[in-house]
């Protein structure tokens, strides 16, 4: 797989991850456009180096919502700290 490729695979990943939790990047992109975006990367590149994208992928096919992300995600910290309260 190319990098882009991989890149790209990551953003869909990790967006629907966010989306499964609840997590919030959206107003902190809107509101902080720099440091958002640089946040928002970030969560991407960390997506990137998951060893198990795969299952990532299997778990999203799977479920609509989650309460808490899965053990092995690497941005399960910053994603748990974006929910709502």
């Amino acid at each position: 797989m190319g990098w882009i490729t991989k890149i790209a695979k990551s953003a869909d990943l990790a967006s629907g991850m966010m989306e499964r939790l609840g997590s919030d990047f959206a107003t902190d992109i809107l509101e902080h456009p720099e440091t958002g975006a640089q946040t928002y990367a970030s969560v991407v590149f960390r997506c990137a180096g998951c060893s198990d994208q795969a299952g990532c992928a299997r778990l999203q096919a799977e479920v609509d919502h989650l309460d808490h992300a899965p053990a092995y995600c690497r941005n399960a910290a910053l994603l748990e700290s974006r929910r709502p309260a």
